[in-house]
């Protein structure tokens, strides 16, 4: 895998809000659901999100700095030197110390932790388990209808994240006690979920309400028409009313996010290519009244 930091195009002095916008615009850019056509996306997606992950840990992102782990997260094996502590298992160490493991496997053995130890403390108190920040991106349309997705940990395990109708991009959401494991009968943590939201060429948002664009002939804005557009729920047939323009708004109600509407904005297109006929008409066409188009009247 490449540097995080070149795949996000951010500096290695860049704050989190800096890689977070990074990944942010990349993630919108490259998601699969805006790339059908392209069978890479997905491929350069999990990348882009593999980098985001190490970069936004904190911790992950001080050992990558340091050299302990790779891009992928893993140790740094050339770093550690293996001894035998007990017949028949090797374990390693960093060259000149011992690793944080090997001083709570000690703790342990010591203090009758279980194995476990946090923070270096080995006092044997409770401490509850740290927060664990994720990043996932949904499709506009599951974003704006609700759903359930899937999301891969580093450490192999899943979560079924639920994502409530209406949710917005850069809402964090909190799954309590799916973070780190607590010490000592403690809780465990939190996992906090950053959303993005990808976008879709067919519609955007205006709070509940959704805004999209239909293309109509100039026929049928003339003479009216019934057609068929999508909408988050699922195509729906429309009537165009005789006489419409560019910028005509139609109200599509309950169709929104919630209870909110869809307004389907009308654009009249001309068709290329000569039309000797319509030009023969609109030579002998005089609109009714004294109609500008560029004064409104």
């Amino acid at each position: 895998m490449k540097d995080p930091y070149q795949i996000l195009g951010v500096q290695r002095t860049d704050d989190e809000a800096a890689i977070r916008a990074a990944y942010r615009k990349l993630a919108k850019r490259h998601h699969p659901d805006v790339n059908p056509d392209k069978p890479d996306a997905a491929a350069r997606f999990a990348e882009i999100s593999s980098a985001y992950d190490l970069l936004s840990d904190t911790d992950k992102r001080a050992r990558f700095d340091r050299g302990e782990i790779d891009a992928e997260g893993h140790e740094v094996g050339q770093q550690r030197q293996y001894y035998r502590d007990t017949p028949g298992q090797d374990r390693y160490q960093p060259a000149g110390g011992f690793s944080r493991e090997d001083l709570e496997g000690f703790f342990a053995q010591a203090f009758g932790q279980g194995g476990r130890h946090s923070d270096w403390g080995a006092t044997g108190q409770p401490m509850g388990g740290r927060d664990m920040q994720y990043s996932l991106t949904v499709g506009f349309v599951d974003a704006a209808r609700g759903t359930t997705r899937r999301l891969a940990l580093p450490d192999g395990k899943t979560l079924d994240v639920r994502i409530p109708a209406g949710t917005e991009d850069g809402h964090v959401l909190r799954l309590r006690g799916q973070g780190g494991a607590g010490f000592n009968g403690a809780a465990a943590g939190d996992a906090l979920i950053e959303i993005t939201v990808a976008p879709d060429a067919r519609f955007h948002r205006d709070g509940d309400d959704i805004v999209s664009e239909v293309a109509v002939s100039l026929k049928e804005a003339v003479l009216g028409a019934s057609l068929e557009v999508p909408t988050i729920h699922g195509p729906v047939r429309v009537s165009v009313p005789p006489g419409s323009g560019s910028g005509t708004r139609l109200r599509l109600r309950g169709k929104g996010i919630r209870q909110g509407h869809q307004f389907v904005q009308l654009r009249v297109v001309v068709p290329p290519g000569d039309e000797p006929d319509l030009a023969a008409f609109l030579k002998t066409w005089t609109p009714r009244g004294s109609f500008n188009p560029r004064e409104g009247t």
